[in-house]
């Protein structure tokens, strides 16, 4: 070893060791767990990305940078069960999209919606499916400190039958159906093992299905179900096989019910639900993921521009904005659990908070409807030691609002503060 090198290795031994700093979020009112009652002036402890301590009143570590928030409400991070990022459109504009734009672009535009989501206080989100893998990429790039966004858990392509929800061929001329990916559809078990196992391999946290039909389909096949039980079933024990759970796409009863019994992990829309469908719920334990708000994207669209949805989907936007909250009217008072979810990208991007007040208005309370986004959420993604709440060694998710949302669960939609994993977003 020469001389220069032997200096470099003693001075670095010499050195005193690296300090994590320490910054220390200060608030009057402070919901540290979802479901309890808030505590009272609060001091978090921030290092190294994780909470370190709560500790009472105002105090902090020699040193620790201090942020005081006053009288701003401060809660964990936000969670997002069903979003589609790389989408902003819809009817029409989206078959358009679909057919004209470039992988590059739906990645682009990802990471575009992706912090607006960030922006509005949603640290987390559960994007159930795309067409190129941009969420995928994505969320590598996010992990990789590459760009900024939320945290992402990703499906991938969702699976359905041909002719189903997932079916991109659906209203293309059937010239050009090669040249559209098929291989997310399934038509026996034993293709819907396949189909998952290629999901599996292009590296998803979840897999997404449909075993009902769906509103913005292009096709006028209804929105029961259409996918048998042995496909269900198959598509569930391949996931199991390999740790991951599965969200089920199902507006109909009958797709509902055969998704619950053979083990879905949430119920996306579920827009209608029987007594069978409660006791299965209750049973199994799954999520029921409501995703009111696309019906204001609909509204919104159709305000906009009347013939936004061609007749085959108009009838079945019209049904859905006319039945929409009627499950989740049904599902409070039987006990099933409940996540919250948007459907963002049928809805807008950064208007995730949309969902609150029509959960409140459907029959869940403000404190229910912030446990749906935060410890039911955490808990539906696998994440519950993770993110959901303010506890020591968890990742420090924490944003801050103006007044009180226990009261008044619209003050969710004005975020002030937000920290995903100790970074600061942003602090108005």
């Amino acid at each position: 070893m020469t001389p220069l090198i032997v200096a470099a290795v003693l001075a670095l031994l010499a050195a005193p060791p690296v300090v994590a700093e320490s910054l220390v979020i200060q608030a009057d009112r402070v919901l540290a767990e979802p479901g309890k009652a808030p505590r009272g002036s609060t001091s978090i402890v921030v290092e190294n990305g994780r909470i370190k301590a709560l500790l009472d009143g105002r105090q902090a570590p020699a040193g620790a940078r201090v942020i005081d928030l006053g009288a701003r409400f401060v809660l964990p991070g936000l969670i997002d069960s069903h979003v589609h990022l790389a989408s902003d459109a819809g009817g029409t504009a989206a078959f358009v999209e679909a057919l004209t734009e470039s992988p590059g672009q739906a990645a682009l535009r990802a990471q575009w919606n992706g912090m607006k989501t960030l922006h509005a206080g949603f640290t987390t989100v559960r994007n159930l499916g795309d067409r190129t893998g941009a969420t995928l990429a994505l969320r590598d790039a996010i992990n990789a400190g590459w760009v900024k966004g939320p945290r992402i858990i990703d499906a991938g392509r969702s699976i359905s039958v041909t002719s189903g929800h997932m079916d991109g061929t659906l209203a293309i001329a059937e010239m050009l159906h090669g040249s559209i990916p098929q291989d997310n559809l399934c038509n026996s078990a034993e293709q819907c093992r396949e189909a998952v196992r290629r999901q599996i391999r292009r590296g998803v946290d979840v897999i997404k299905i449909a075993t009902t039909g769906g509103v913005n389909s292009r096709i006028g096949a209804g929105l029961e179900q259409q996918m048998f039980a042995d496909e269900a079933k198959a598509v569930m024990e391949t996931a199991r096989l390999h740790g991951k759970r599965v969200a089920v796409h199902a507006h109909g009863t009958g797709g509902v019910n055969v998704a619950l019994a053979h083990g879905a992990a949430s119920i996306e829309h579920g827009t209608m639900l029987d007594a069978q469908s409660l006791k299965l719920f209750r049973e199994t334990r799954a999520f029921y993921v409501p995703t009111l708000s696309t019906v204001n994207g609909y509204r919104e669209r159709l305000a906009a521009d009347p013939n936004a949805y061609p007749p085959e989907v108009l009838e079945k936007v019209k049904w859905r904005i006319a039945i929409t909250g009627k499950s989740l009217e049904q599902a409070v008072p039987a006990g099933v659990r409940i996540a919250f979810g948007t459907d963002a990208g049928v809805s807008k991007h950064g208007r995730n908070a949309d969902e609150f007040e029509l959960m409140v208005a459907h029959g869940m309370t403000p404190a229910t409807a912030i446990a749906a986004a935060t410890t039911g959420a955490a808990e539906l993604l696998g994440l519950a030691g993770e993110i959901g709440a303010l506890r020591p060694g968890m990742a420090a998710d924490i944003i801050a609002v103006d007044g009180d949302p226990l009261a008044d669960v619209t003050a969710l939609k004005q975020v002030r503060f937000v920290m995903k994993g100790g970074d600061i977003i942003r602090s108005d």
